[in-house]
Parts: C-alpha cells; sequence; structure tokens
C-alpha cells in the first residue's frame, strides 16, 4: 500500500513542477506558491472533514504541535525557495537538484533519528548525487 502511495506522490510531485512551471510565468513566485499553498490548504481541511479527523486536535501533544509547526515553516521556505528557481530556471535542471532532498533525508534521518545507513543507502545517495550534476551539469 505505501509503495502505491508513493508512486502517486511521485506523480502528483512531477505535475505540481510541470503546471508551476507554466502557470508562474509572469507571477511573483511568491504570489504563486501562496496561491498553491491556499489550494493545498482548502484541499487538506477537506480530507480532515471528509473523514471526520477534526475530533483528534485537542490530543495532539505540544511536542507534535511544535514539530508540525516547524515542518510546516520548512515545507513554506522550500516552496518559496523552489518556485523561485523554478521561476529562474529550466524544470528539467530544477526539479533534480530539489530531489537531492532525498539524500538530505537519509542524511539527517541517520544523524538526528539515528535510522541505519546500509551501504546499500550509500550507494544510493552517491548515485543520486552523481545523477543530479549529470542532469544539471
Amino acid at each position: 500500500m505505501w509503495l502505491g502511495l508513493a508512486l502517486l506522490s511521485a506523480l502528483f510531485a512531477a505535475l505540481t513542477s510541470i503546471l508551476a512551471k507554466v502557470g508562474i510565468e509572469g507571477v511573483n513566485s511568491n504570489l504563486a506558491t501562496a496561491i498553491r499553498t491556499g489550494v493545498v490548504l482548502l484541499m487538506a481541511w477537506g480530507m480532515v472533514f471528509l473523514t471526520n479527523a477534526q475530533g483528534g486536535i485537542p490530543a495532539i501533544s505540544t511536542k507534535s504541535w511544535m514539530f508540525l509547526i516547524l515542518s510546516g515553516l520548512a515545507t513554506g521556505a522550500s516552496w518559496l525557495c523552489y518556485y523561485k528557481a523554478l521561476q529562474l530556471g529550466e524544470a528539467c535542471k530544477v526539479v533534480p537538484v530539489d530531489k537531492l532532498s532525498v539524500v538530505f533525508t537519509l542524511v539527517l534521518a541517520f544523524v538526528f533519528l539515528h535510522e541505519k545507513f546500509t551501504p546499500k543507502l550509500l550507494i544510493g545517495c552517491v548515485l543520486i548525487g552523481a545523477g543530479t550534476l549529470l542532469m544539471v551539469l
């Protein structure tokens, strides 16, 4: 189940990049990000109410609130940078660099979450980094 959802996520992310590149033409990148974020906000809260999940709000711990807020700030910063980069550069170059987030995530997961960093993961990180360089140079 998770693999299918992850593949759909990748497909939607690809569509996001292409649609954004076309839509951002002649639009301030911060304004474009705000419009996109507004749509995401409506969609997310729509799913909360559609699945009747709003009752879980009071049960969210202070720690969870703090990390969810920090995650939201990181997402916002990522989107602002991504849209500006997409506006200034070619999608075929911006997107691979953005996907270096995979490498950064693996390293951060190892350092902060103490997840295993196996030789297989190391090889994958090196290949993603090398592939990114090949695509943008």
